[in-house]
């Protein structure tokens, strides 16, 4: 797949996972808690931030019964409408420019997921320089069109949406301007479980639409997300906060700032880890290879003895004839006297 280059970062296969913490609502209605967010993020080493652009009224009616209520004991915001939950989860549009150029002075890139097209206007005005699209949103044509349009690229989280929403959602966007697309792997559940994430889905997602692929992660903890590296996870977005104890409407779920740090540092150590094919000794290998075990003369002999398993063993290191040859040396005799101690080799056998 052909590298994304979004502000100072590439993202591709040859470079380590572009990570993205999310702030969403943790900032519990504070600029000042918003802004350390975005410090701590940066000093955990994550590449990018990354809020949501909605008002309550541009996302839901201001309706308290029926299906505008969470009613539902296993949801984690049961207990309250749609519409207060999106008041109480919003980013005031007006901290927008702050939190932005608090990214810029600390080197990381800020962007947002917009949710209808008055958002994708007003991010466009603050020169965002690319988006994401959630999975709630990720089957809404007229804002993909309106996205795609602004020519820049776009993440998507896949979250619920079938093979076949997912090609009509990628050819939405590459038909109205958008050539680049990477899709998250993403599970619409808060938390979601490692056993639901279904992360061998990556190689075949990015072979059936010819695109970078990655993971938008709501499990707990790091283990998800590193999984998915192997599995050709570029990109790999976590929610964050500066304490889940502090709460915030998706603190149960957010990552703080040691753990962002680790999943920044080990994401790396992940890529690393995955090279080429290789067999053989690599380069720093070599130098151990003396280490193997060999055939060594294991008692001081006279010219002529035989050579058996008395005085001949398979020992460290490894600077005599290879231990496959054992049963071809044993009762030949060595040709001249030989001190214990001696790596057996052809020039004293015979």
């Amino acid at each position: 797949m052909d590298p994304i280059k979004i502000g100072n970062s590439v993202i591709s296969s040859n470079d380590t996972p572009f990570i993205i913490a999310e702030m969403s609502g943790n900032h519990n209605h504070s600029l000042d808690r918003a802004l350390a967010i975005v410090e701590a993020a940066a000093q955990a080493g994550v590449h990018a931030l990354k809020l949501q652009t909605y008002t309550a009224d541009t996302m839901t009616l201001d309706i308290d019964e029926g299906e505008f209520f969470i009613d539902d004991p296993n949801n984690l915001w049961q207990g309250t409408s749609l519409f207060k939950l999106y008041q109480k989860a919003y980013t005031p549009w007006e901290w927008h420019q702050p939190i932005f150029d608090r990214c810029r002075e600390l080197g990381i890139i800020g962007f947002s997921t917009p949710f209808d097209a008055t958002a994708v206007d007003f991010l466009e005005s603050l020169k965002v320089p690319c988006y994401k699209i959630a999975a709630f949103e990720n089957t809404d044509l007229p804002l993909l069109k309106k996205v795609a349009a602004t020519g820049k690229p776009v993440l998507v989280s896949t979250g619920m949406a079938t093979i076949a929403e997912l090609d009509e959602t990628v050819r939405t966007l590459r038909e109205n301007g958008c050539p680049e697309v990477i899709l998250l792997k993403c599970t619409s559940t808060y938390p979601a479980s490692p056993e639901n994430s279904n992360l061998r889905t990556l190689p075949h997602l990015r072979e059936l639409f010819g695109c970078q692929v990655g993971i938008s992660d709501h499990t707990l903890g790091i283990g998800t997300a590193l999984a998915a590296v192997p599995l050709g996870a570029t990109v790999i977005e976590k929610h964050f906060t500066l304490s889940r104890a502090e709460g915030g409407v998706d603190a149960a779920f957010s990552m703080e700032p040691e753990e962002m740090a680790l999943l920044v540092k080990e994401s790396e150590r992940a890529w690393q880890s995955l090279g080429e094919i290789a067999y053989g000794p690599a380069n720093d290998e070599k130098a151990s290879l003396k280490h193997r075990r060999s055939l060594y003369i294991s008692q001081d002999l006279t010219a002529g003895t035989v050579l058996t398993s008395e005085n001949v063993r398979s020992i460290r290191p490894g600077l005599g004839l290879a231990p496959k040859y054992y049963d071809t040396v044993m009762g030949k005799r060595v040709n001249r006297d030989v001190k214990r101690g001696t790596p057996l080799s052809w020039e004293i056998i015979g």
